[in-house]
């Protein structure tokens, strides 16, 4: 559940940093945040979930 609050913050920030520095559109923004609702109640939905899991998992494993 961690994961996901944060992925969440990480992408409202980019989406924020977007709309601020590049130029995005607030219609554009919403045109996206459409997309991951429709996204997510799509039979795909589990596989993007176990994908992000796996990244997640992956870029928490590499030692610096």
């Amino acid at each position: 559940m961690a994961l996901s609050i944060s992925a969440v913050v990480l992408l409202a920030i980019i989406v924020f940093l977007l709309i601020k520095k590049s130029g995005l559109k607030g219609g554009h923004a919403v045109v996206c945040i459409l997309l991951g609702f429709y996204l997510a109640a799509s039979s795909i939905a589990p596989t993007i979930s176990e994908l992000t899991t796996n990244i997640a998992g992956m870029i928490g494993s590499i030692k610096f």
